[in-house]
Parts: structure tokens; C-alpha cells; sequence
């Protein structure tokens, strides 16, 4: 039986830029093993600008018809479904992707049952709403640029200084490992993590990953390749990873 940490991602599509999903799944992994993953929104939404980042990112599409004009039932689809995710004991983490402040009140009531919220939104968000969370995490358009959407064609990293050596031939530095140790040293107070922690977060963001498809034994050897990493062998015999000085 584990005690790992169940997350539910909701999207509200009819509020929320689908750009933002790729700064949302870049966050989420830290938080827990997601269990739950649905975008909510009318026919014209979900068939439309949403299409392509639900099918690419698992999520499930949950269509909700608009009875009268002027109606938004997604809202409390998503509301409902959260609730019961909580009482059924799915999930005790949500990460809801909106900016619409009528959220206020069921990051509220998710909260006085004990679960943690985080709010993923626009600048545009209300204060009300960023309060009402545990945590909100604010997406800008130049967010994309360097959060990339899990999963998509990961970038090789650079040489940072003349006279390094590349890599052996048939092994690969995918950028995605030096932006995942930059985003998990950041939240630690001594600015490093753990090799089990940092595996874990690789996994949950691109579920193929695998230092063996890189072309090595395994992540320790794997992060001896890269210039911009330094390890650091513990007390007790385990490995730390922090980002290297510049030079």
C-alpha cells in the first residue's frame, strides 16, 4: 500500500488557453502520481482549439451541452466531479487549470475536507481565487518557451563551455533532465534533489522515459554526461544532483 500523493487535474477549457496545460503538467508531477485527468467544455471547445492538446496530453474530454443560451455547465461538472473524486478517496490533491474566480468556493470546500489546491491560471486571475487555493501558479505566453509540453521531441543540451567533449556516440543529454533538476532544486532549501526524487518526476512527466533509451546504464550515468549537472555523493552512500556553477 503506498502513501503517495493522488492528483486530480481538471481543466476548465471554456475559460482557460490550451497553452497553459504544458505549464500545468510541468507542475503537477511534483505534487503527486496524477490519477485524474479531464478537460470540461462545450461541443465547440472541446471539437475545436482543445482537441489536439487532450488527445496529446491522456486527458479525458468531458462534453457538457449548453441547455439554455448564456448557460455554462461545464463549471459544475467539473465541481461535481472534484467533490466526489474527494469523497470517493481518489484523489486528495487537485490541480484545477482555470482563471475564472467562480471557483472560489469549491477550492473552499476541497480544502475544509482536508485536500491541497492548486490553482494554474492567466495573469488575469482574481486575487479571490488565487487565495482560495493552496497554491496558484501563474502561466505567462512566455511560459511555453521554456516549459515545454511534456512528451514532445525533447531538446539536446548545448555545450556550455569550448572543449567539453559531446557525448558518446549512440548517447543522448535530452534537455528535459537539466530543466527538471533547475525546477526540483529550486523548491529545496539546500538547492539539490535526490536521484530517487528526480527519476520519479522524469517518469511521471514522459512515461517513456528511460536512461537505457539514452543510451545508458542508468540515471547516475546518465548525469555524469551533462556539463551543466554536478553530483554529490551523500553521507549513507545516495547521490544528490544540483545544477553546476557557471563558468
Amino acid at each position: 500500500m503506498t502513501n503517495e500523493t493522488k492528483v486530480a487535474v481538471l481543466l476548465d477549457c471554456d475559460n482557460t488557453n490550451p497553452a497553459v496545460v504544458a505549464h500545468a503538467m510541468r507542475i503537477v508531477p511534483k505534487l503527486g502520481r496524477v490519477v485524474i485527468k479531464r478537460g470540461y467544455g462545450n461541443h465547440a471547445t472541446l471539437a475545436n482549439k482543445w482537441q489536439e492538446t487532450l488527445v496529446q496530453q491522456a486527458f479525458t474530454p468531458c462534453l457538457q451541452y449548453q441547455y439554455a443560451a448564456g448557460k455554462n455547465t461545464s463549471d459544475i461538472a467539473l465541481a461535481l466531479d472534484a467533490l466526489e473524486a474527494l469523497f470517493d478517496h481518489r484523489a486528495d490533491c487537485f490541480c484545477v487549470v482555470t482563471s475564472d474566480s467562480d471557483f472560489v468556493y469549491l477550492c473552499r470546500k476541497l480544502r475544509e475536507r482536508g485536500a491541497t489546491v492548486h490553482i494554474v491560471g492567466e495573469a488575469k486571475t482574481p486575487l479571490a481565487l488565487r487565495n482560495a487555493s493552496d497554491q496558484f501558479h501563474e502561466w505567462t505566453p512566455e511560459s511555453p518557451a521554456s516549459e515545454p509540453v511534456p512528451g514532445a521531441a525533447m531538446a539536446i543540451e548545448p555545450t556550455r563551455k569550448a572543449g567539453v567533449p559531446p557525448p558518446a556516440q549512440g548517447k543522448r543529454r535530452p534537455k528535459m533532465v537539466v530543466e527538471a533538476v533547475a525546477l526540483l532544486a529550486g523548491d529545496s532549501s539546500e538547492g539539490k534533489v535526490h536521484l530517487g526524487t528526480l527519476g520519479q518526476y522524469l517518469r511521471r512527466i514522459d512515461p517513456g522515459f528511460s536512461p537505457d533509451g539514452h543510451g545508458y546504464s542508468g540515471l547516475l550515468d546518465m548525469l555524469r554526461a551533462y556539463n551543466r549537472l554536478a553530483l554529490t555523493k551523500e553521507d549513507g552512500g545516495h547521490y544528490t544532483v544540483k545544477l553546476a556553477p557557471a563558468q
